[in-house]
């Protein structure tokens, strides 16, 4: 399943919906019921065990494993 972000023209909101495939468009707006649904861009962000703040990766000398080396 995916989570897909939209935007309803009619009422205006935009929402997350939970989408079992890619086919999207018997999709809802959950606020008001309509079916003028326009997908969003959505932008990637991982989730840092330590934080924002916390310590930046360390290299280990392998590039297949940490992914910092040149």
């Amino acid at each position: 399943m995916l989570i897909y972000e939209f935007h309803c023209t009619d009422c205006g909101k935009n929402s997350e919906l939970l989408v079992r495939s890619s086919d999207w468009s018997d999709e809802k707006c959950p606020h008001c019921g309509s079916d003028q649904l326009v997908k969003q861009l959505s932008t990637f962000a991982p989730a840092l065990a330590e934080g924002p703040s916390g310590p930046s990766p360390q290299c280990t000398g392998n590039l297949s494993v940490c992914g910092v080396c040149d």
